[in-house]
């Protein structure tokens, strides 16, 4: 894909949401933390709704550690891997209260030693939290990239350097919420809306698919 047409897509979703948000629910930094890590392979809603009562129960490191894991795992049980999701999160808690007073650290070097802390979820904190422009990539954003020649590549890690590479610094901060957004709503795996998209006279997938 040309880089002009890159930037046109960008343009489009910027205008159409200049303001994407997130759709894991949260009220602090270690909330979307735990969110995020509960989310892998599993979806925001299921993770929203054991959060809802998990969060109105423990919503810090100290209140988590006092309601333990057992209960820990009960409210998460819905979760896919909640085991060692569940104690997984028990480890954060000691080692963030133990090194960062209970704060969240903003660098990635920190953040990917956390347990079951990775470069998707590290990226995601230090681009919400600390607005720094890193381009988290998920499954749908590696399916959106592949698929419409926006950034090829044949791994997540290809795909996110290609990314860092080509997307331009005025957009770096919302690139990954406007594809993860777009990948799941709009560009599904099964069943992309192309007749509808806003995007698809940009698109290499649409245009290949109805020559």
């Amino acid at each position: 894909m040309k880089q002009a047409t890159r930037i046109k897509i960008l343009d489009r979703f910027a205008k159409d949401n200049p303001k994407p948000i997130i759709e894991l629910h949260f009220c602090s930094p270690f909330e979307l933390l735990i969110s995020t890590l509960l989310s892998a392979q599993s979806t925001d809603i299921m993770v929203n709704k054991v959060t809802k009562k998990l969060y109105s129960k423990a919503n810090d490191p100290i209140s988590f550690l006092e309601i333990g894991l057992d209960n820990i795992k009960k409210y998460i049980q819905p979760i896919g891997l909640h085991n060692i999701k569940a104690l997984n999160i028990i480890k954060i808690c000691h080692i963030l209260l133990k090194k960062y007073n209970s704060q969240i650290p903003n660098n990635r070097i920190e953040l990917e030693k956390l347990p079951g802390i990775g470069p998707k979820t590290a990226s995601i904190i230090l681009n919400i939290i600390f607005d720094q422009p890193t381009i988290a990539v998920d499954t749908h954003v590696f399916r959106f990239c592949n698929r419409t020649g926006f950034a090829l590549g044949k791994n997540v890690k290809q795909v996110e350097n290609k990314l860092l590479q080509v997307v331009p610094d005025v957009f770096k901060k919302n690139c990954h919420l406007w594809i993860v957004l777009h990948g799941r709503h709009v560009c599904k795996y099964r069943k992309p809306k192309c007749t509808t998209c806003n995007i698809n006279d940009l698109c290499d997938y649409y245009r290949i698919t109805n020559i």
